[in-house]
């Protein structure tokens, strides 16, 4: 919505007023919740707002008819700010300004008892009022969207030795590495909102038998022509396999898996599909530059980038390309979308030990940004979601007999 104000009181000994507006809900027990604040605009009597969006729930919780107040404010460097006045509408009256200006009279009580010829302290027109409907993560997965999940772990050599206790990689007959661990925390969840269960799983920094050429993107199978597992299960069986056969060795790039991805993400913008690529790795990074600019190329893609840290590394640059603090960039261009979710996995390992509870707690910190991501990209690319398919009857079960 859109107001502007006219021939408002002057409150300032110096110049006019510099006028915001505070919106408050109003609650079941009589007593008001400030839901939104407008800009302040300095030195006039008739200012004009600039629009914004605020939730129908935060404005009126859904019941049309509450009442929402709104006061007037002069805007004071220190803080205490002059009341100019107030009014009253709800969300109803607010719509209603979809056809035509609705004018309120900004009212001063106090005023309105002192003085017989008060008429009122200026009045605030509303200019513009549109009500867009917003779609939730869900709303895209019942309509059919899927989640293409990828794997990419670090085989680099700063692991250690697979064969040795101290290894990230160490292949325990007791317990699942830190490696394992992560990716069955996040793979066990995220399989479930794709319907084939076929997981591209790569390596990357390691040297291949039998010639011991370096890569930073092969098929933990093995198969350059089809690197998909077959569920969670098949990724952890490829991972263990590849552990036997391959060097660890370096450096550590993550570019060329992130592009990988991304070319496929590119092929898709129907909004029928969407990219998750995880990443596990030590930390030790050495291709930052490429990596950026692969991050700041994707952010435009449907796709979204989870690293998980493990080991005991400080991961500033894993950090960096979180984007969390500073939206990551590459030559002046900025990331359109912030797609990257970093989070070191020592952070959620259990003291007792407790490897579910470990894997349950990373999962649901890892995960929890993946909705807003995707939901970040459908709005970008103002998709909506398709209508889910009709319920098939026949495949409904008939209820149990009492």
């Amino acid at each position: 919505m859109q107001l502007c104000a006219n021939k408002l009181d002057k409150k300032d000994f110096f110049g006019k007023s510099d006028p915001f507006l505070v919106f408050y809900r109003s609650n079941e027990d009589g007593t008001f919740t400030i839901c939104h604040k407008t800009e302040v605009v300095k030195n006039t009597l008739n200012p004009v707002w600039q629009p914004f969006s605020i939730p129908v729930r935060a404005l009126c919780n859904g019941d049309y008819d509450r009442t929402v107040k709104i006061d007037v404010y002069d805007w004071d460097r220190d803080g205490s700010h002059d009341f100019i006045g107030e009014f009253t509408t709800s969300y109803r009256e607010l719509s209603k300004a979809q056809n035509q200006f609705t004018v309120y009279e900004v009212l001063n009580p106090r005023k309105k008892c002192k003085k017989k010829k008060y008429v009122n302290s200026g009045t605030v027109t509303l200019l513009s009022f549109s009500v867009d409907s917003e779609f939730t993560f869900v709303d895209y997965i019942k309509g059919g969207t899927q989640l293409n999940f990828t794997v990419a772990i670090d085989f680099t050599a700063s692991n250690g030795n697979p064969l040795q206790p101290t290894s990230l990689h160490y292949m325990s007959p007791y317990q699942l590495s830190a490696y394992a661990m992560a990716l069955k925390a996040v793979g066990e969840i995220i399989q479930d909102y794709d319907s084939d269960k076929l997981f591209p799983a790569y390596g990357f920094g390691a040297k291949l038998p039998p010639e011991g050429r370096i890569s930073h993107q092969f098929p933990l199978n093995n198969n350059d022509e089809d690197p998909n597992c077959a569920g969670i299960e098949g990724v952890l069986e490829s991972y263990f396999q590849s552990l036997r056969t391959v060097q660890l060795y370096g450096p550590t790039y993550f570019a060329p898996v992130i592009n990988q991805v991304a070319r496929a993400a590119a092929k898709v913008s129907d909004g029928s599909q969407y990219y998750v690529l995880l990443i596990i790795t030590d930390g030790v990074i050495s291709d930052m530059t490429q990596t950026k600019e692969a991050i700041v190329s994707a952010s435009s893609l449907p796709m979204s980038i989870i690293i998980v840290g493990v080991g005991p590394a400080m991961f500033e640059a894993m950090e960096e390309l979180d984007g969390d603090d500073v939206r990551v960039s590459f030559r002046g261009r900025y990331a359109e979308r912030d797609i990257v979710q970093f989070v070191p996995f020592r952070d959620y390992v259990d003291r007792s030990g407790n490897q579910v509870l470990s894997m349950a707690r990373l999962a649901k910190d890892v995960l929890a940004e993946i909705p807003e991501q995707l939901l970040s990209y459908m709005r970008t690319r103002d998709i909506q979601p398709r209508p889910p398919p009709p319920a098939n009857p026949s495949s409904t079960p008939a209820p149990e007999q009492p």
